[in-house]
């Protein structure tokens, strides 16, 4: 079953608002989240194990925790990440599916119906949709669908459903609403601030009331 609150950490937002990796997902995992995916748009190769280390020491196998490695299936593997998560210019989620096995994860992003549909058609095991809201976490967003969009595309799969694009406190509830088995939340989940203790607390306390309003 998927986890209603799938957090991302976004290594460009991250670096953005100087927070340190292993501090907010420490944070996350402290609040209870058990469900993450690491993203690294820029980042080469060795950074992004690097990283990954990090990241697998904090939410170890075995314990229902789930970590998902954004676009690239081969990293997943190496790092030995329980997934990968795929966009529409990425390999495909059959390709990703072949390079990272059976007992791992693949999701997939989508941004129409037809996206939906042809997603749900392969083997992958979720599937992303949106952006529900306007978002400022890609140069370059797909158009926001919203959401009545989002429970229009509900009916035309029966593999969990991923919300994602601007999702807040304010809209989180609203979404599962609307049709969303579960909601990423990227930017709402990491505070800017001129101490790391201040910004690394607020983690941990946005989280909390994430997964209170997700209940």
């Amino acid at each position: 079953m998927l986890a209603r609150l799938y957090a991302i950490l976004d290594v460009d937002l991250l670096s953005a608002r100087s927070l340190a990796i292993a501090s907010i997902a420490a944070d996350l995992r402290a609040a209870g989240v058990k469900l993450v995916q690491y993203r690294n748009k820029q980042g080469s190769a060795r950074e992004m194990l690097r990283d990954a280390s990090l990241l697998r020491e904090i939410f170890p196998p075995g314990e229902d925790l789930r970590l998902l490695f954004n676009d690239r299936p081969d990293l997943a593997l190496l790092a030995g990440f329980d997934g990968v998560h795929v966009g529409q210019g990425d390999v495909s989620a059959e390709d990703a599916r072949s390079i990272v096995g059976s007992g791992r994860w693949v999701g997939v992003s989508t941004n129409s119906a037809d996206q939906v549909i042809e997603a749900d058609q392969t083997g992958c095991d979720y599937i992303a949709y949106g952006p529900i809201f306007p978002t400022t976490t890609k140069l370059n967003p797909d158009p926001t669908v919203g959401l009545a969009s989002l429970t229009a595309v509900r009916s035309l799969t029966s593999k969990p459903l991923v919300a994602i694009g601007g999702i807040t406190r304010r809209n989180c509830r609203s979404v599962l609403d609307a049709g969303a088995d579960s909601v990423a939340v990227i930017s709402d989940l990491m505070q800017a601030s001129s101490d790391p203790n201040i910004a690394q607390a607020a983690s941990r306390r946005i989280a909390e009331e994430f997964l209170s309003l997700l209940r």
